[in-house]
């Protein structure tokens, strides 16, 4: 850019305080002439700056900034673009064109309130179509008539075919006269002082430099009780959120760490609240896990996962929880079911307020707001903002805190108090502190340390695709047809008195299941070797999925598998997101090793490290994290316990997190139960706590044997 000085004289002479200078007179006949514009322009800088140095950021001075910034902009294109211009006369325009944006540019950067207006985005309000018609007119152009903005074409994508799930069609005629409820009155709002502000840029802008340190959360009471409906105690910072949708705060961004409970959180505040039937919209890596937690937390509750078209939903459930990526061929129902509450795990999926499923989303939330009045509403997400402070946007509009063009009435209100204008510096800490009050609650992990065990092991149950399932099944149950033909063929050795049919033969499902066990890993055939592998397989990107959104909430964090080609598939998976990685594997030689090592402890931008359990399982200090994705399930507690052990050792300042992927409905949560079962008897012979004895000190055989006694048992049933 060319330095102000670059500026015509005649453009300079301009006096600096003239800040009330009215633009010169209208000509009586103007013409197309556009060399007097940029005059105008500079003129209108000049008035700009001297009203900035004198600290007086008025309305006029606003309108100005932004009229020169807009015309400043269409004149530059225009320049660029006018083919009768001789490349002299077209870079001398551009260069006093530049001196005019240097002055610009350092006047806006004395106030920040100002910054806003020089972008192509800023909203334009009355005021400021008036005085660039004014300028105009002043630069002897005549400015084109103001045409309506016409309404946004519709999308010209095909729309996605509708269906309704035939559970939902009982649900209607059950209950069909869902009525609105209107007892509660959505106000429209009301400005005073803050007439004629756009009020949204400020909003964004307050959490960039209002900022005191602390973290963002609003004031939480004290819980009345801590005990939820099952019997669980809760955490103190839990039960104060929950005690919050008791006294009735019904809109909540819940921007806790990851770790801290968000999902117990949620549905233990639709209780409190009487929020149901409930939708939670999450994403399909944990909607049975989203499920199990419904159970676990407000038992009697029922949860209902909506798959595919929904043939086989059980719509009359309290809770349905439903995967962003089906959202558009169930929006027609959903928007009408008759939900009272409302909950958006990883609420920073819909930050882009133009792609399909924030549209929904924020389509579903309006018509509940219409519909209910007061509906609870959550976002949950421990990285509200990705890379824009007007992230918020989105998450704001689903909660109703703000609409397209301005805050609600309740904000509006809260803004109205403070007594000041965006004009003022001390307006942004307190427009944060009001948005903050809406209902944002962050806490930390260190800042609830006394709350939160030393080390927590949480599982996570996914869901694997059609094809997926499928082989599995097959796998599982040619294991388990070879077993029972050689459980039928040693019964049928034993004579008629020695054989007892009614019941399994324990020692026998030992001896077959043990036998099975001392194959090798690599043997050819289903086994049980064969069939982790192959689960394996199968969750390694919807594990590594996780463990890259989980990068994005807290940083760093550690991802183990047992097998090369889930190590292959998870790298990819996380290369493909974005998310910056690197390995560790066994073919490393020391040095690389290290090299990974190094790069995953010192270089903020490397999010995640890939280990090897074999590999990366002992020898390895890795507490740079406080958060591991276990992909795959080691065969014995003390692997897990080791891998564990990289990031919970000493030197880590941070609670661990440890997120075990299971494969719902496979081997893979039996395994997790024996592993459990097996930390357990360590326990006991270390620490001297109380259980029950374990029927054998090896997964491998005891998984094995549990699915031949299911076997066994189920084909005595049937008899």
């Amino acid at each position: 850019m060319a330095d102000a000085a670059t500026i015509d004289a005649t453009d300079t002479d301009a006096s600096a305080a003239a800040e009330h200078e009215e633009p010169a007179s209208t000509p009586q006949t103007p013409s197309r002439d556009r060399d007097g514009l940029i005059p105008q322009l500079a003129r209108a800088v000049r008035q700009v700056e001297a009203g900035v140095k004198r600290g007086a950021a008025s309305r006029s001075t606003r309108e100005k900034l932004q009229v020169v910034a807009q015309l400043a902009r269409e004149e530059r294109a225009r320049v660029r673009a006018d083919k009768t211009l001789g490349d002299a006369d077209r870079a001398e325009q551009l260069k006093r064109l530049d001196g005019v944006a240097v002055i610009l540019a350092k006047a806006a950067s004395r106030e920040p309130t100002l910054l806003p207006l020089l972008g192509e985005g800023a909203p334009v309000t009355d005021g400021v179509r008036e005085r660039k018609r004014e300028l105009l007119l002043a630069a002897g152009i005549e400015p084109e008539p103001e045409v309506p903005s016409a309404p946004e074409p519709e999308s010209s994508e095909p729309q996605t075919p509708q269906v309704v799930p035939p559970s939902v069609r009982r649900v209607s005629l059950a209950n069909p006269f869902l009525e609105p409820d209107l007892t509660h009155v959505r106000r429209k709002p009301e400005r005073d002082r803050l007439a004629g502000f756009d009020l949204l840029s400020p909003l964004y802008l307050s959490f960039e430099v209002a900022a005191d340190g602390k973290p963002a959360c609003m004031p939480m009471p004290e819980p009345k009780q801590r005990i939820a409906p099952g019997g669980k105690e809760l955490m103190h910072h839990q039960a104060q959120l929950v005690q919050s949708a008791r006294d009735g705060h019904r809109s909540f961004l819940l921007a806790d760490e990851p770790g801290l409970g968000k999902t117990a959180q949620a549905l233990l505040a639709a209780q409190a609240a009487d929020a149901f039937p409930l939708l939670v919209v999450a994403p399909s890596v944990v909607k049975i896990n989203w499920a199990r937690e419904t159970e676990r937390w407000i038992p009697g509750r029922r949860a209902a996962v909506l798959q595919g078209d929904g043939k086989n939903l059980d719509a009359f459930a309290d809770v349905v929880i439903v995967n962003y990526e089906v959202l558009d061929r169930h929006i027609g129902w959903l928007e009408r079911f008759g939900f009272r509450g409302m909950v958006v795990d990883e609420a920073h999926f819909i930050k882009n307020t133009r792609s399909k499923r924030s549209k929904h989303v924020l389509q579903i939330s309006a018509a509940m707001r219409e519909r209910v009045g007061n509906p609870l509403l959550m976002a949950l997400t421990g990285t509200p903002l990705i890379n824009d402070i007007e992230d918020f946007g989105a998450i704001w509009r689903f909660l109703g805190w703000i609409d397209q063009k301005e805050p609600n009435a309740e904000l509006t209100d809260g803004l109205e108090q403070i007594g000041l204008t965006p004009m003022d510096r001390g307006f942004y800490p307190a427009a944060r502190r009001a948005v903050i009050d809406m209902g944002i609650v962050r806490r930390r992990k260190i800042d609830v340390a006394s709350d939160i065990p030393a080390r927590r092991i949480a599982d996570i149950p996914v869901e694997l695709d059609e094809a997926s399932v499928r082989s599995i099944r097959a796998a599982e149950h040619e294991l388990v047809e070879r077993m029972l033909r050689r459980y039928d063929a040693a019964m049928a050795q034993r004579s008629a008195d020695a054989r007892v049919e009614s019941r399994v033969d324990e020692d026998l499902v030992h001896r077959i299941a043990r036998s099975e066990t001392e194959a090798t890993e690599g043997s050819t055939g289903e086994n049980v070797f064969a069939l982790a592998r192959r689960i394996g397989r199968a969750k390694a990107e919807l594990a590594a999925d996780y463990a890259g959104q989980l990068a994005h909430s807290v940083g760093k964090v550690v991802f183990f598998a047992k097998h090369i080609d889930v190590l292959d598939a998870a790298e990819q998976t996380l290369t493909r997101a974005g998310v910056k990685n690197v390995s560790i594997r066994g073919d490393q030689t020391p040095t690389q090793r290290q090299a990974a090592i190094d790069a995953f402890t010192n270089d903020d931008s490397v999010q995640v490290i890939v280990c090897s359990l074999l590999a990366a399982g002992v020898g390895v200090n890795l507490q740079r994290a406080a958060d591991m994705v276990l992909a795959e399930l080691s065969w014995t507690d003390a692997e897990q316990t080791q891998a564990i052990d990289r990031i919970h050792r000493i030197g880590q300042s941070m609670p661990v997190t440890v997120w075990r992927i299971l494969a719902a409905q496979t081997i893979d949560t039996r395994i997790a139960e024996l592993l459990d079962s097996k930390a357990g008897m360590v326990g006991r012979a270390i620490d001297g706590a109380v259980g029950d004895e374990p029927t054998t000190s090896d997964l491998r055989q005891a998984a094995v044997e549990g699915m031949l006694r299911d076997a066994v048992a189920a084909r005595i049933a049937r008899r």
